[in-house]
């Protein structure tokens, strides 16, 4: 009775393994972006999607897992060379999409072994038809028509080449050295002819300012000699009518005045004391006799014509200009004006009061205006 027991006991364990392998084998989880590649019988039988899937125990099997999204394989440099027989080394960068899972799987071994072989060789290909000054500045040239030739032969292969990069591409140290000292050589000649053309403009530009400069001076220097010139001659112009103004002024004054022997013996006594202050008088001696000579003087002085003995006095006041004249006529218009309406008050004032008055009574007497003045004549100073 144990043993028939302990027997079943182990049956049941065999069964529930079994069931536990089975479901195991039966149930396949493709995770998300690959794809499965089902065999049955050692043949294709199916390609399973992300998720969970469900296969024949023991009979299909999960043969490959294909990844779908896009990859990138960087292969090392490969010395390429070139149409004027210089090796240069280019390593490239492609990236690549499984598009068909079973063409991949079944149609090439290893796809990313051809896919490298295949770019080198079509890379020395495209290479050779270039010299390296061609080569160095056709980047994107090259990988377009790299990327043709690698996209044509691999749509048999399942693999969509999506883009092709050349990641370095190095001359040899000789040709390195070469380059750099052409660069240089092309930058100071680059410079040279910079700093020149610099040169050439400063030239120019400072010899266009020093002639602005100077023409510019000269212009100013003729203009203030103009201006110097009309200057002078307004001031000689006024200087002589003035002169001329003050000769006839005095002229006039002296005809006006009449003057006689008094006055010219009054301006000899006045011209003595100048006299004697010159620094070679040393010795001045004055006559006892001066009464005398003032009486000869005037004597001398009479036969001189046009001048008389004794005159009555100047007969026209000396003429003190025009503008004397016009303030005092101002100052009288104004006087005069004052005085009209003084008396125009007065009258308006009478004229108030007498109506004001009860009848039968006559108004005051006017008072004198105390700021009227009278002169014997009854007539206001200024009339």
């Amino acid at each position: 009775m144990g043993t028939t027991g302990t027997a079943a006991a182990v049956v049941i364990g065999l069964l529930v393994l079994f069931a536990i392998v089975v479901l195991i084998r039966t149930v396949r989880i493709v995770p998300q972006a690959r794809a499965g590649i089902v065999e049955r019988f050692g043949r294709y039988k199916a390609t399973l999607p992300a998720g969970l899937n469900v296969v024949v125990p023991f009979v299909d099997r999960l043969r490959y897992m294909i990844d779908l999204r896009e990859q990138v394989v960087s292969f090392p440099p490969q010395p390429v060379i070139t149409e004027d027989n210089l090796v240069v080394s280019i390593d490239t960068v492609i990236y690549f999409q499984v598009t068909d899972p079973v063409s991949a799987t079944y149609e090439i071994a290893n796809y990313i072994q051809a896919v490298e072989q295949l770019t080198m060789t079509t890379l020395r290909n495209i290479v050779g038809g270039m010299d390296l000054e061609q080569t160095l500045t056709s980047r994107d040239e090259i990988n377009s028509r790299l990327r043709g030739v690698l996209d044509e032969a691999t749509g048999r292969w399942g693999i969509r080449v999506n883009r092709v990069e050349l990641k370095g591409i190095d001359p040899p140290p000789s040709i390195k050295d070469s380059m750099e000292k052409q660069m240089r050589a092309d930058r100071d000649k680059r410079a040279a002819i910079l700093t020149a053309e610099g040169q050439r403009q400063s030239a120019i530009l400072t010899a266009e300012g020093n002639k602005q400069a100077a023409i510019l001076t000269a212009e100013g220097e003729r203009e203030s000699r103009i201006l110097r010139a009309q200057a002078e001659r307004e001031a000689q112009i006024l200087k002589a009518q003035g002169e001329g103004q003050a000769i006839q002024t005095v002229f006039q004054a002296i005809h006006d005045g009449q003057p006689d022997q008094s006055l010219l013996a009054y301006q000899y006594l006045q011209m003595m004391p100048k006299i004697a202050e010159g620094d070679a008088n040393k010795v001045w001696i004055v006559p006892s006799e001066i009464g005398k000579a003032l009486e000869g003087l005037g004597s001398t002085m009479t036969s001189l014509q046009g001048i008389p003995d004794k005159v009555q006095g100047p007969r026209t006041r000396v003429d003190l200009g025009s503008s004397v004249r016009e303030e005092n006529a101002l100052a009288d218009a104004s006087l005069q004006s004052a005085h009209e309406e003084v008396q125009a008050a007065i009258a308006a004032a009478e004229e108030s009061q007498a109506d004001a008055a009860p009848h039968g009574r006559r108004p005051p007497t006017q008072a004198p205006d105390p700021a009227e003045p009278s002169n014997g004549t009854g007539e206001a100073p200024g009339r």
